[in-house]
């Protein structure tokens, strides 16, 4: 039976969920804590009627990972996860820090991209390695591919972000293609934004690269699966975004099975 955290990831984010449950199970729960606090940073925006509002929101937990007692569902397991030092507070802080972005008008350009996905997406991977008992060593690999994941991801879900009225683009590569995010929100499969995406994908082709260099020992490989959703994202970067199809999920779960990425 699914616990409650368990159950939440697996309506909000059913690509880790399906990752996680390849670790061993006395670990499992404590992903199923991470992933869960990650879609809290992520829907910070989404469900405040302000910028201001979501960096408070972000505010109150980064007060959690640093001490403080709240009152919610996620709070208390991820205070205990933390107390026994099953979790990193440097990186779940790194995580708060970088969706602080997402309350911004925009991004500025590539560099703020970067730091963006690499702080939000990498961060979280790495600290999914700690969480498997995986060493420090090993957290500028994970950090590719948790990087790799969320920024094909970006790719394959601007029109859906477009519906949203918002663009995670870089303003200057789009600058360079004579658009503003407004133009791209309002055309969001223009041939212009196209190019701004292909510009991306090499990006995401270097941390898969990155990632490919490593060889990650079992289970710790669990939190580097999302990198098979990731190379099968850049794949379908140019259709329209579609739910998950069973090979996507048969191709995480032979790398789950194998160790294989």
């Amino acid at each position: 039976m699914l616990s409650p955290l368990a159950g939440l990831v697996r309506r909000h984010d059913p690509d880790r969920f399906l990752t996680a449950l390849f670790a061993p199970p006395e670990r499992r729960e404590t992903l199923f804590v991470l992933y869960a606090f990650n879609h809290e940073l992520a829907r910070a925006r989404e469900v405040t009627s302000h910028p201001t509002l979501a960096l408070l929101r972000l505010q109150w937990w980064r007060e959690i990972v640093e001490g403080a007692e709240r009152q919610h569902e996620i709070a208390a397991p991820l205070r205990a996860a933390l107390a026994a030092g099953a979790l990193a507070p440097e990186l779940l802080l790194e995580m708060i820090a970088a969706r602080e972005a997402e309350a911004e008008a925009n991004l500025t350009d590539l560099a703020a991209w970067r730091t963006y996905v690499l702080g939000a997406g990498g961060a979280l991977a790495a600290a999914a390695g700690r969480a498997l008992n995986g060493p420090a060593a090993l957290d500028d690999a994970f950090r590719a591919a948790g990087a790799a994941y969320m920024a094909a991801g970006l790719l394959r879900s601007v029109p859906f972000h477009a519906r949203r009225n918002r663009c995670l683009l870089p303003a200057d590569l789009l600058a360079a293609q004579g658009l503003s995010p407004e133009a791209a929100i309002a055309a969001p499969m223009s041939p212009a934004v196209a190019k701004v995406k292909a510009v991306l994908a090499q990006e995401v082709r270097g941390w898969i690269a990155t990632a490919a260099e490593t060889v990650f020992p079992r289970p710790i490989h669990v939190a580097a699966l999302p990198l098979v959703f990731a190379k099968r994202d850049l794949e379908k970067m140019a259709l329209p975004p579609r739910p998950r199809d069973l090979p996507d999920r048969l191709a995480v779960i032979w790398a789950g099975l194998s160790g294989r990425l």
